[in-house]
């Protein structure tokens, strides 16, 4: 007689980080992509309108990757990270860290795969270290002690951005390293519908400037 064993926790819909900042940006580069280009394509002589249509190919997708199109998707088995020529998917069993200095990043298998979606702002950082240092002066604790996080994050100041994301990546990460549906190995998958246009595009802008 066989049993299924319970689940420690619930599994919950992912959670998504990504920064609105480059969200934004993005937006506006393609409206203006949009903008030029079309009306190049519109109203411009015969050339142009190639021109226009070569740099809207090559520009598009590369705006798309590097601003609106990052974002890191956690859940109670995986990490499933979106940068801008890669997705890569890593079951918490198999990530030996999460860590931000410069840069955020997951190490894992050996290897080591940057966080675009989660931006690492130094000056951000050094300006909360300063607030939470006044913090635990005023109440008597030391910063980074153990449980101070908790005790003060609902009312206290906060850990830069990248940091608090980095610390909740780590405790699913502790949370879902021995779980059954955790365990497996790392998947890179290269995301060729943002390469293949860019490539088109940039191939034939060389093909354009070649034959003026």
């Amino acid at each position: 007689m066989s049993s299924q064993q319970p689940t420690d926790e619930p599994v919950y819909d992912d959670r998504v980080y990504r920064s609105s900042m480059a969200v934004v940006t993005g937006v506006l580069l393609l409206a203006l992509v949009a903008w030029l280009c079309g009306d190049a394509l519109v109203r411009g002589p015969g050339s142009s309108r190639w021109f226009a249509a070569a740099v809207a190919l090559l520009a598009v997708p590369l705006i798309v990757a590097f601003t609106i199109r990052p974002a890191v998707f956690a859940n109670a088995d995986r990490l499933r990270v979106r940068n801008p020529f890669r997705v890569i998917e890593l079951p918490w069993g198999a990530v030996d860290a999460v860590r931000a200095g410069y840069s955020a990043e997951v190490l894992a298998e050996g290897s080591k795969y940057q966080l675009w979606s989660v931006p690492v702002s130094l000056r951000e950082r050094k300006k909360a270290n300063r607030q939470l240092g006044r913090s635990g002066a005023v109440n008597g604790t030391v910063p980074g002690a153990p449980g101070r996080a908790d005790a003060g994050a609902a009312t206290g100041p906060q850990p830069a951005q990248a940091d608090r994301v980095v610390h909740e990546l780590r405790e699913l990460a502790e949370r879902g390293a021995s779980r059954e549906g955790a365990q497996g190995s790392v998947r890179v998958r290269w995301s060729y519908e943002i390469i293949a246009p860019a490539v088109v595009g940039a191939v034939l802008l060389i093909v354009l400037f070649a034959v003026r």
